[in-house]
């Protein structure tokens, strides 16, 4: 009994010691690795027309010293979609992710894009915000009689 108690005290000791040694090393950042770097990280919108174009673009820069890489970007809806490059960033270097909302609702617009990359800040989130409104009616041209012409008869 009294080995099976120092034997799990032991092992439990051991199991401590290296989960802090791990700890330990996620705690430690390569001072080398790729940071990325956005223009803006808000797109307002503004108020648009339903069915217009909801494309819009965020630039960003490497400024670390490693490529970037950017992973698949999450958008917080179906009607938010981003496009990223798929190659490596390098060093000093920039690009865009674009980020196209579906118009066909009316109402606000709130959405975010989550970007994960191997950048030392990631993940950033970048957001979409304005207002969809009702295309204005076209008022239809009212058909002009001129009373003076003479008809033509057949």
């Amino acid at each position: 009994m009294k080995r099976t108690i120092l034997s799990f005290l032991v092992l439990l000791g051991a199991f401590s010691f290296i989960n802090a040694q791990n700890l330990k090393k996620e705690k430690v950042k390569n001072p080398n690795a790729p940071v990325i770097s956005f223009e803006k990280t808000v797109h307002n919108y503004g108020t648009i027309y339903k069915n217009s174009d909801g494309t819009c673009e965020f630039k960003f820069f490497n400024t670390g010293k490693e490529p970037l890489i950017l992973s698949r970007p999450k958008s917080s809806c179906g009607c938010t979609v981003p496009t990223w490059p798929k190659q490596p960033i390098l060093p000093g270097k920039s690009n865009v992710i674009k980020v196209t909302y579906s118009t066909t609702r009316v109402g606000p617009i709130n959405k975010n894009v989550t970007i994960y990359s191997n950048a030392s800040n990631s993940p950033v989130v970048l957001k979409i915000k304005g207002k969809v409104i009702k295309t204005p009616t076209e008022v239809m041209p009212e058909k002009q009689i001129d009373k003076s012409a003479t008809p033509v008869n057949k």
